[in-house]
């Protein structure tokens, strides 16, 4: 008797069949058995939200999400905001703002703004900074990152 289980992860539209352990995580599955690696892995414990992508259009912390969970749903990752060539214009904000910093944050970041924007565009300043609060950027760029989010609010809400 096998412990592992046949999923299929649908991540930026392709299918990506696996077979996983009960106790994988989803960050650990898109890395390293479908190989995204854009989706960073922080602290584990789903304190710092370097590890966030869209599951179903929702924000999700997934290294505290099992790999079994996402069977079959739609997850978006850093790798599928862009539009082939064409920068989303959240990444496009992050990098005519300066809030990229080091880097390692920039995809959870990215992926909870847009997730974030995409279900509530007109998300009050101050409720949009509160979301954002809950994504740590060790070199402390916040202020860039929210200028970043608030211009590509604009943007999107253009578009």
């Amino acid at each position: 008797m096998s412990d592992k289980t046949d999923i299929t992860l649908i991540i930026n539209g392709q299918s990506h069949a696996i077979r996983v352990e009960s106790r994988r995580t989803l960050a650990d599955a898109i890395r390293e058995d479908c190989g995204q690696t854009g989706t960073h892995i922080g602290c584990e414990h789903g304190v710092c939200g370097a590890c966030t992508v869209l599951v179903n259009g929702e924000p999700v912390r997934s290294c505290l999400m099992f790999a079994q969970q996402a069977d079959g749903k739609q997850i978006r990752t850093v790798e599928g905001l862009a539009y082939g060539e064409e920068m989303h214009p959240m990444q496009r904000a992050f990098m005519e703002n300066h809030g990229l910093q080091c880097g390692f944050c920039t995809p959870g970041f990215l992926m909870l703004a847009v997730g974030v924007l995409e279900r509530e565009p007109d998300i009050s300043d101050h409720d949009l900074v509160d979301v954002l609060s809950s994504n740590l950027c060790r070199c402390t760029g916040y202020q860039n990152i929210i200028k970043a989010v608030r211009a590509a609010a604009v943007e999107m809400r253009q578009s």
